[in-house]
């Protein structure tokens, strides 16, 4: 089977499965490293006639990063199109299922059980009121109805912007440092957030420097994130602690 994977997250997901199965990836599919494949473009903007020239058996595709008018062009050509929809954990886990066991006909692998394993165990944080942005200029962050969401809502963090109408609601900054949140948390994507870019905008509230792969992708990745998001944000728990005492 030939396979050309549009998602980062999937990508892995299939290559830590049947690295075989996959003949074109896009150019942000980083993992795992030294992925032989093709590239064929971004996630927005893929070169559809190099997908075409790889002869795929399926694309696999999702519905938040990639764009309808290059999924139907695909069709339109006799592409099988497999597009995923992943809003929190539970449908990561089904879609993850759907495209490696129905999609690609594997056998569902032993690391998505592990994943699952490793959630089940969760013991969520004291709750946490937080901020999480995941772009600035503008700022954009966590509303309603994520993946990242969902995650962090499993850790015990309570997304002050979690009922917000907007998925990613653009919020000045000087409302986000008002509204009163205990913490930020700041991914390092999909924008890069570090310690020297990101917290001094928020002086006052510590900073959960999270590892992005661990808070957004939805792959093997999800075995260890557990254990290093909630690493992140106890210490950003004891800080805000003893800003209050």
């Amino acid at each position: 089977m030939r396979v050309v994977s549009l998602v980062p997250s999937l990508t892995e997901a299939v290559a830590a499965t049947a690295p075989g199965l996959l003949v074109g990836v896009t150019d942000w599919c980083t993992h795992p490293p030294g992925l032989d494949a093709a590239r064929v473009g971004g996630t927005k903007n893929p070169d559809v006639p190099a997908v075409l020239r790889l002869r795929p058996d399926l694309v696999i595709a999702n519905e938040e990063e990639n764009r309808e008018p290059d999924l139907n062009a695909l069709r339109e050509a006799g592409v099988e199109v497999l597009v995923t929809e992943v809003r929190d954990l539970d449908q990561a886990f089904s879609e993850l299922e759907r495209v490696l066991v129905t999609g690609c006909s594997l056998d569902r692998p032993r690391w998505l059980d592990e994943a699952r394993r490793a959630w089940a165990a969760v013991e969520p944080l004291p709750e946490l009121r937080a901020v999480v942005p995941i772009w600035r200029r503008p700022w954009m962050v966590l509303g309603r109805d994520t993946f990242a969401g969902d995650l962090l809502a499993r850790l015990g963090v309570v997304n002050v912007y979690a009922q917000h109408p907007e998925r990613y609601p653009r919020i000045p900054v000087e409302e986000l440092t008002a509204i009163g949140a205990e913490a930020v948390v700041l991914p390092d994507e999909p924008y890069r957030f570090t310690a020297d870019d990101g917290p001094e905008a928020f002086p006052g509230l510590p900073a959960a420097l999270v590892d992005g792969r661990y808070l957004t992708w939805y792959g093997p990745s999800l075995r260890r994130a557990p254990a290093e998001l909630s690493a992140a944000l106890a210490a950003a728990r004891r800080a805000a602690d003893r800003a209050r005492s």
